[in-house]
């Protein structure tokens, strides 16, 4: 039986890629997260003994507490954080349990700063709309973007110090058959089955071979129509992060299924 307050790694992997994922925060002390430096996709670090400065940012959410072995540092701030009203949670083994589970981490020194920057080219279709909801899903849900003309996108990441991608000259851009959705994966060590399967849909519509995967012709049909109806990139990518959130779902659990509306009781 679960320990009351605790999240199982089972659990927290079917949340994290979704809108239901709660905020992770993990509280390794320096010495433990030197012996392993990795994060749980979306997780972000913070002392332990200043958890309660995060409860503004906290009220609301689901709120994941990790450490190395989630004991004595995870179940204290946990508990801390309840005292507040804060429906916060320790994940069960925390990191090494997390880590026997087979769950996905990330190498903390190729992560941009939390709630960073990042640009890419005005007027977003398909990858460029892909990008970002896999940063908000998988990397950083504080992450903002800068949507400026194509021959500016570099300038603007060195002036505003920030991250570019989708333009040539980036490290997270089109690299010969692939695109920069496969290079974020790559990049940042995203080694899921859903994602790679979202990524043959995103490559086929962002280029040439829609043949390649037949959901791309629909995903391109409907990321054309979003750029026509809005002019605005910022509300175009919030409009879209549904439509990739269920493209995700679709990737993860649902593509064996069909559907037929004969088979479900109409006549041919």
């Amino acid at each position: 039986m679960t320990a009351p307050n605790t999240m199982k790694p089972a659990q927290l992997a079917r949340l994290i890629g979704t809108p239901d994922a709660p905020a992770l925060v993990d509280i390794c002390i320096d010495q433990d997260f030197a012996q392993d430096p990795r994060l749980i996709p979306t997780s972000f670090r913070h002392p332990f003994t200043q958890i309660e400065e995060l409860l503004p940012n906290l009220q609301g959410r689901k709120t994941v507490v990790i450490c190395q072995k989630g004991k004595k540092l995870s179940q204290g701030a946990m508990a801390l954080l309840r005292t507040q009203g804060a429906d916060a949670e320790v994940l069960e083994g925390s990191i090494f349990g997390w880590r026997d589970f087979g769950g996905t981490l990330l190498q903390a020194d190729r992560l941009p700063a939390r709630g960073g920057l990042w640009v890419t080219r005005h007027r977003p279709k398909v990858d460029r709309i892909a990008c970002p909801w896999l940063i908000r899903r998988f990397i950083d849900p504080d992450a903002r973007f800068l949507f400026v003309a194509p021959s500016e996108v570099l300038a603007v990441a060195e002036k505003f110090n920030a991250t570019p991608f989708d333009v040539e000259g980036a490290e997270l851009s089109h690299r010969e058959n692939t695109c920069s959705f496969d290079a974020m994966l790559a990049g940042y060590g995203l080694d899921h089955p859903a994602l790679h399967a979202m990524a043959a849909v995103i490559r086929a519509a962002d280029g040439t071979t829609q043949a390649s995967a037949p959901e791309a012709v629909g995903l391109l049909a409907i990321s054309l129509g979003l750029s026509r109806m809005y002019r605005d990139d910022l509300e175009q990518l919030e409009a879209a992060m549904p439509l990739y959130d269920a493209l995700y779902r679709w990737a993860r659990d649902a593509q064996g299924e069909t559907h037929d509306w004969a088979v479900h009781g109409g006549t041919a």
